[in-house]
């Protein structure tokens, strides 16, 4: 039995291709979904998703060039940047990573 493939995303931060896991998403849902920009902690919500790396550098780079915004086609609001950055903080602060 071949061994099962690892889904891979490019971080719009850094460009790199990465496994899924090791990525935060952001979505852009549809209207008929409540519309707005969410984060995505499960990796199934509906709309169109960027990646973002789980480091503060890659984090710095994606909002000072406006990736995350180009990528989703929307402006991003200052809520959502929060919660990526207080999400960075909480996987640094797991313990065995």
């Amino acid at each position: 039995m071949p061994p099962k493939k690892v889904p891979m995303r490019m971080c719009v931060g850094c460009r790199e291709m990465k496994e899924k896991k090791q990525l935060i998403r952001v979505v852009h849902r549809p209207e008929k979904d409540g519309g707005g920009i969410a984060l995505d902690t499960k990796g199934k919500m509906n709309g169109r998703g960027a990646y973002i790396c789980k480091s503060a550098a890659c984090f710095q780079k994606a909002r000072k060039s406006k990736a995350l915004e180009r990528s989703l086609d929307a402006s991003i609001p200052d809520e959502i940047y929060e919660q990526i950055s207080a999400q960075l903080l909480a996987e640094e602060a797991k313990p065995g990573e």
